[in-house]
């Protein structure tokens, strides 16, 4: 596959089929691609997407990592996630942080195998912030668990 992730210089055509797949809030969702940078991957039409922002001083945050779920397990996230951590860097970053629910149990074995460390739990943080449970692989995602890479 031939695989290009380019920059979304127009948010009115911001992937939110797949955003979504991410983050169930689309109020979410543009309050973050409003402060960011959106890359989509595509190969034939957009597969995958992900947002950076810049939170503090030489730290920018991975906000949101989607894939077609047709296309799961095909390495594509781990793709994505390193095109992250190279433009962080580029970027002149230090750290990069992310975040991602106590449920997301694929989520957090991607994010530790680029090298990312967990530094947090924000307790009960979806239960504040969303309106509807959210429940994967049969687990009720409460709580955020954040990491971040040094570089």
């Amino acid at each position: 596959m031939n695989y290009i992730i380019e920059k979304l210089n127009d948010l009115e055509k911001a992937p939110y089929e797949l955003l979504l797949l991410a983050d169930p809030s689309r109020d979410a969702i543009d309050e973050y691609l409003n402060r960011g940078e959106c890359y989509i991957l595509t190969d034939n039409g957009q597969i995958g997407v992900y947002v950076l922002i810049k939170t503090r001083p030489q730290t920018l945050e991975l906000v949101n990592v989607a894939v077609k779920a047709s296309l799961h397990g095909q390495g594509i996230g781990r793709k994505l996630v390193m095109h992250a951590i190279e433009t962080a860097k580029q970027n002149g970053c230090k750290t990069l942080e992310v975040g991602t629910g106590n449920s997301s149990v694929g989520q957090l074995a991607l994010y530790q195998k680029c090298g990312f460390r967990m530094t947090s739990i924000d307790k009960d943080f979806f239960i504040r912030h969303y309106d509807e449970e959210i429940f994967e692989n049969g687990i009720q995602c409460r709580d955020m668990v954040r990491l971040s890479l040094d570089f």
